[in-house]
């Protein structure tokens, strides 16, 4: 091979990666919900949302797997497949819950509830409940969230358990240290395309707190 193609070669190769680095964060820069930051302490911070409306699907199985069956039944709803087979503006983060209860303080108290986990999309602001077209697939439910507090613990690197547990754990001590009263099981938040590179990606995992 000649230098020339050689040199061609590695410039195709500088271009692609410079298209990865930048097409993540470009394909991220879409509606988030609003939040008021209460306070903060390295990168955890506690946050007053907004009320937002959100699509939402339960489904079975392993973390990982939930996730993407979960996303495609969602997508499936933004990108048509409803009353109106009009398109809704993707948002980001696309969050993911375990169904799995705990007891809350008095006077709410709640049991277990089946295994399983709750994937949604928060609807861009400028819609309501009744400018939404319905979903066709029974399985997306359109669900009105009132205004919540969260601690949130942000992160980049891959979405893997490991990751998500290391600050998983860095969020409940934080919370257990300043004695806050937790209301929630652990939301994942994820608001970067698959491909984006790890050290580009922005995770979060939220506890609701009162």
């Amino acid at each position: 091979m000649n230098r020339k193609w050689i040199k061609v070669i590695l410039i195709t190769g500088v271009l692609v990666l410079v298209a990865l680095i930048s097409c993540g964060p470009i394909m991220s820069r879409v509606e988030h919900p609003k939040y008021q930051v209460h306070s903060s302490e390295d990168k955890i911070e506690i946050r007053k949302y907004n009320p937002m409306i959100v699509a939402e699907v339960t489904v079975q199985g392993e973390r990982k797997e939930a996730i993407s069956q979960g996303f495609r039944l969602l997508a499936d709803y933004i990108f048509g497949n409803n009353i109106k087979n009009s398109s809704i503006s993707m948002t980001a983060p696309v969050t993911q819950q375990q169904n799995q209860k705990i007891a809350m303080i008095a006077p709410v108290n709640q049991h277990a509830a089946d295994d399983g986990w709750t994937i949604n999309f928060v609807m861009p602001a400028e819609y309501s409940m009744g400018t939404l077209p319905k979903p066709n697939n029974k399985k997306v439910i359109l669900k009105e969230i009132p205004s919540k507090n969260f601690a949130v613990i942000q992160f980049s690197g891959m979405n893997n358990n490991k990751n998500l547990a290391l600050h998983e754990k860095k969020l409940k001590l934080y919370l257990l240290k300043n004695e806050m009263k937790v209301l929630s099981e652990s939301i994942y938040a994820f608001y970067n395309p698959p491909w984006t590179l790890p050290f580009l990606r922005r995770n979060e995992v939220l506890i609701e707190v009162r």
